[in-house]
C-alpha cells in the first residue's frame, strides 16, 4: 500500500488513472473516494480538482465508444468524489482531521433537521420509496425479499430517516478516513492532521444528544428522535478510535482491534451501538487522558 500511495502523487497523470479506474472497479465508492481524499491531502485542493476534471473527461469518452451513459458516470464521479473532497479539504486547511469530522457530524445533524423541513412527512416519504422498492425487487425476482420488507414495512419506514443519514454520514467519513490512511503511508506524513486514535467528538455534541433524546421521551416528537439518534450512533466512530488508542497504548491486545474489524461487516449493528457508547462515555469522562494522567502520576 505504501508503494501505491507514493504512485499517485509521483505524477499528476498518475492520480488521473487512479481516479478514473477505481471508479471502474467493483467497490468503486470505497476505491475512487479513498482515491480522491489521498490526493487531497496530499496535493492540496487544485490538483486534485484538475485531475477530476480529466479524469471525468477520459471517462466520459470511454463511455460515448462503449455507447454507456455518461450521464451516469458523471453523477457517479459528483457523487463518490465531491462529498470526499470537500472533507478532506477542509481536514488539511485545518490541519485537523478531528475537527472536520465535528463539522461533519453537525452537518449531518443539521441534514436530519432539513430532511423533515424538506419532506414534511417522512412516514409518507418512505412508504412511497418502500413500495417502489418492493415492486422492483419483485420485478427483479425477489419474490422473499420483497415480501420481508413488505411485512415488515411498519416497523422498518419510522427508523428510515436517522439510518438513512447515518449511514450516508458514515460512509464518507470512513472513505475519507481510509484515503487519510493511505496519505499516512507517504514519508514524513505520518499524524500530520493529526491521528484518528485521538478523535473526540466533544461534549457539546455530547450534550445535544443528552437533551434531545429527553426532550424526544418528554414530547413523543419525531424529528427530536431522530436527531438524538444521529448524535448517538456518531460516537461509534470515537469508540473505535478508543480501542485504537488503548491497542497503540499497550492497553489492549492487538488481537481484539483485528476482532472488531473483522466483525464489523458481520455484526454491523450489534457491534456499532457498543462502540457508540464506548464513544459516548468517553467525550464525558475522557478515559484517554486519564489514562496518560495516571501512567506520568506512576511515574
Amino acid at each position: 500500500m505504501r508503494a501505491i500511495a507514493a504512485w499517485l502523487v509521483d505524477r499528476p497523470r498518475n492520480g488521473v488513472f487512479g481516479l478514473a479506474t477505481t471508479l471502474l472497479l467493483p467497490m468503486s465508492p470505497i476505491l475512487s473516494g479513498m482515491v480522491m481524499a489521498h490526493l487531497v491531502f496530499a496535493n492540496g485542493i487544485r490538483v486534485p480538482v484538475v485531475q477530476a476534471l480529466v479524469a471525468g473527461s477520459v471517462l466520459a469518452v470511454i463511455a460515448l465508444v462503449m455507447n454507456v451513459s455518461a450521464i451516469q458516470i458523471a453523477v457517479s464521479a459528483l457523487t463518490w468524489w465531491v462529498p470526499v473532497f470537500l472533507l478532506a479539504a477542509l481536514a488539511g486547511y485545518w490541519r485537523s482531521m478531528t475537527l472536520a469530522l465535528q463539522v461533519s457530524a453537525i452537518v449531518a445533524l443539521l441534514g436530519t433537521v432539513g430532511f423533515f423541513v424538506v419532506v414534511g412527512d417522512p412516514i409518507a416519504y418512505w412508504n412511497n420509496v418502500t413500495t417502489a422498492s418492493v415492486q422492483v425487487l419483485g420485478q427483479a425476482g425477489l419474490q422473499r425479499q420483497a415480501d420481508m420488507l413488505l411485512n415488515n414495512q411498519a416497523q422498518i419506514v419510522p427508523q428510515m430517516t436517522m439510518l438513512f443519514v447515518s449511514i450516508i454520514w458514515t460512509f464518507y467519513v470512513v472513505v475519507t478516513l481510509l484515503g487519510y490512511s493511505l496519505f499516512q503511508l507517504l514519508p514524513d506524513m505520518d499524524g500530520v492532521n493529526g491521528r484518528f486514535r485521538d478523535l473526540n467528538f466533544g461534549r457539546v455534541i455530547a450534550v445535544l444528544m443528552a437533551v434531545t433524546s429527553v426532550a424526544a421521551m418528554l414530547t413523543g416528537s419525531a424529528w427530536l428522535q431522530n436527531v438524538g439518534f444521529v448524535s448517538f450512533i456518531i460516537f461509534w466512530l470515537q469508540g473505535l478510535a478508543v480501542i485504537h488508542w488503548l491497542q497503540a497504548a499497550a492497553k489492549l491486545p492487538s488481537f481484539v482491534l483485528i476482532m472488531v474489524y473483522a466483525c464489523l461487516p458481520i455484526l454491523n449493528a450489534l457491534l456499532v451501538v457498543p462502540l457508540a457508547v464506548l464513544g459516548y462515555t468517553d467525550a464525558w469522562f475522557d478515559f484517554r487522558t486519564r489514562i496518560e494522567m495516571k501512567k506520568k502520576t506512576r511515574l
